[in-house]
């Protein structure tokens, strides 16, 4: 008996990757013996280190999972591929997860597949073969079929186009014979107007009052409140009142449909006003756009004229009370300062006459000024006194004398002190009656400062006042209208086409849904 010996063979698997095998044709996996835990686990802790990051580490599972190994891990995984001779981070062994293993399976049971391309000579035959074997009679009733398929496509066709017709064509066809036909043309009057604020003339530094001054976010408000006016039926009645509005509309040479009712009411005409006065603001230049529409362009000359006006009265109107209260307020302080002046200077004169006094600080100077001589001379005698009296034998006549006179002028100067302060009379004193008029002085001193403050207001009123002022200026000026505006029949049938033909897709696909719901 003769022993072969094993001759290793390498076959090439679909992957690029050689393995062994041996005579029998058994496959050598390392899987089939058993490994070293402590090796698996060390290899295992190195992937880990390598810093995989955790698309890698998917990848790696998706790509083991495809090849049917048995893992742990996703490091374990790693570790199998690269012990069978697998990069899973590699194109190809990503690629090989999404395409199929064996295209010899198309086919099976189970499977799905994509629809084949078909020869078309293989197609052409096959059609052929079926044409022959057909049965005459199947061949009748497939033709009768297509016929009746035929005609009902025909009849549906048909349908369709005739409510198109019905519903769409036809009223669009009105609208245009009325807008070309029989709609009376108007002429509209377009005119622009700005309201501008007076500038100030102060020279004081610029604020959060004046950072908006010259723009059209100081005069918002006021266009707004114009505009809101304009469009207003009070601005409809003055209209009315002023040009006949109303008669002008009602008139028989225009066309029914835009003519007013004999009679109408108010809001009638307010409806046919909003209509034919369009008023718009534009904030971010501050024109108030308007265009009136009438029969007749001179009355739609006349018409704008007229709100043009209406509009400036109204601007004036707005600041108008502010200005008048300011200036009302202003001098009525005025008055109020220099009635009270006056009053104080008649108290103050009156004081001088009954004290016969002009000034309060003069007469207690001279006062004062007796006072201070007499001491000084009181002085004077008493050193003189002194000096008689140092002598040997002094004269009793000329120091009695001295002494005497010393008295007087103590005397007086004690009646002088007593009018100042009228101690023992009981009278007014001096002091009492400069009070009286210093007080009466300053009175009126204070009712002066008051009257330039009030003058000094009245002034700030009136420039504050002329700030206040706002001004309608006219950007456009309305034209009479040579041609007329309206209606625009062209525009208006194009709409009228677009309206109608959304309204009737709308009721279309309604009605198909409902259908569709009911059937089901």
């Amino acid at each position: 008996m003769t022993i072969k010996p094993k001759v290793k063979r390498f076959r090439i698997r679909r992957d690029g990757v050689k393995s062994k095998t041996n005579v029998q044709g058994q496959n050598h996996n390392p899987e089939n013996h058993l490994e070293d835990p402590d090796a698996i686990a060390t290899e295992n802790e190195a992937i880990s280190k390598e810093r995989l990051t955790a698309r890698q580490l998917r990848m790696a599972r998706r790509v083991a999972q495809k090849r049917g190994l048995t893992f742990t891990s996703e490091f374990d995984a790693v570790r199998q591929l690269r012990a069978a001779g697998i990069d899973p981070f590699q194109q190809k062994s990503v690629l090989e997860l999404v395409m199929p293993e064996d295209s010899s399976n198309a086919g099976q049971p189970g499977q799905i597949q994509l629809p084949q391309k078909v020869n078309p000579r293989h197609k052409a035959k096959v059609a052929g073969s079926a044409g022959l074997k057909m049965n005459p009679e199947h061949a009748a009733e497939i033709r009768q079929i297509q016929v009746d398929i035929a005609r009902r496509r025909r009849r549906k066709l048909l349908l369709m186009f005739t409510r198109l017709a019905f519903f769409v064509l036809l009223p669009t066809f009105m609208v245009g014979w009325y807008f070309y036909t029989i709609a009376t043309p108007m002429y509209a009057t377009k005119s622009e107007v700005v309201i501008q604020q007076a500038q100030s003339q102060s020279a004081s530094p610029a604020g959060l009052s004046t950072l908006f001054q010259g723009t059209s976010m100081a005069t918002q408000q006021d266009s707004i409140a114009v505009q809101s006016y304009l469009a207003s039926r009070e601005a409809m009645l003055r209209l009315e009142q002023d040009h006949g509005f109303k008669k002008h509309f009602s008139d028989e040479r225009i066309d029914s449909i835009q003519r007013l009712p004999e009679n109408a009411t108010n809001e009638e005409t307010f409806k046919l006003y909003t209509d034919h006065v369009r008023i718009s603001y534009d904030p971010t230049e501050g024109i108030i756009k308007m265009e009136v529409i009438a029969a007749d362009p001179n009355t739609s000359f006349a018409f704008s004229e007229a709100l043009i006006g209406y509009a400036e009265e109204q601007v004036d109107q707005l600041t108008g009370r502010l200005r008048v209260d300011q200036m009302t307020g202003a001098l009525q302080s005025y008055e109020d300062a220099e009635a009270r002046r006056a009053e104080a200077l008649a108290s103050w004169l009156e004081l001088q006459e009954s004290m016969q006094q002009i000034d309060a600080g003069s007469e207690s100077g001279a006062r004062m000024g007796q006072i201070n001589a007499l001491e000084s001379e009181r002085q004077q005698l008493t050193l003189v006194l002194q000096s008689r009296l140092n002598v040997e034998r002094p004269s009793e006549i000329q120091v009695q004398a001295l002494r005497d006179q010393i008295a007087n002028i103590d005397q007086l100067i004690s009646e002088l002190r007593e009018e100042l302060t009228g101690t023992s009379t009981g009278a007014v004193s001096l002091a009492a009656r400069n009070t009286e008029l210093r007080v009466a002085e300053e009175n009126y001193n204070f009712q002066t400062s008051m009257v330039q403050q009030a003058l000094t207001q009245m002034e700030t009123a009136r420039i504050e006042a002329n700030r206040q002022v706002r001004y309608l200026s006219q950007s456009v000026n309305p034209v009479i209208p040579d041609q007329a505006s309206y209606p625009r029949a062209f525009e208006n049938t194009l709409l009228a086409l677009l309206i109608f033909a959304g309204i009737y897709l709308l009721i279309s696909i309604t009605v198909s849904i409902l259908r569709e719901q009911v059937s089901s």
